[in-house]
């Protein structure tokens, strides 16, 4: 069988952005975020179904990541700054509870993505129309 005729439509796109979006959390910050806002911006009107989903749902995650970054950065500023005894445990909590459950979710969406299913980030994600 011939693997183009089994995907959903749209699956290839939605299996990009949930890949860019662990990489942008994981390998290259920032530039997988630009290239993750150029397929959202090329596909996000007349992209299928699946692939629109996809793409808000981690184009949201991704700012939603953005968000609680600052947001430790600053608890760590207001705590004392990056010369505080504290530091580390913002840093240690934060990467334990924030940042892995940021990459378990995108983990589940990639795994979405691949079987040609829809999927809402719990909590960060956004209704889909497909």
């Amino acid at each position: 069988m011939n693997a183009q005729t089994d995907s959903a439509p749209g699956q290839g796109i939605a299996v990009a952005a949930e890949a860019l979006y662990l990489a942008n959390l994981l390998l290259l910050p920032g530039v997988c975020f630009l290239a993750l806002l150029w397929l959202y911006f090329r596909h996000r009107t007349a992209g299928p179904a699946l692939a629109r989903c996809h793409l808000r749902q981690t184009v949201v995650a991704s700012l939603w990541a953005g968000v609680i970054l600052v947001i430790v950065n600053a608890l760590i500023l207001l705590g004392g700054g990056w010369q505080s005894a504290n530091v580390w445990m913002y840093v240690i909590i934060y990467f334990t509870a924030g940042h892995s459950t940021l990459i378990l979710l995108g983990m589940v969406g990639l795994a979405k993505a691949m079987a040609g299913k829809s999927w809402r980030y719990p909590l960060l994600g956004v209704h889909c129309d497909g």
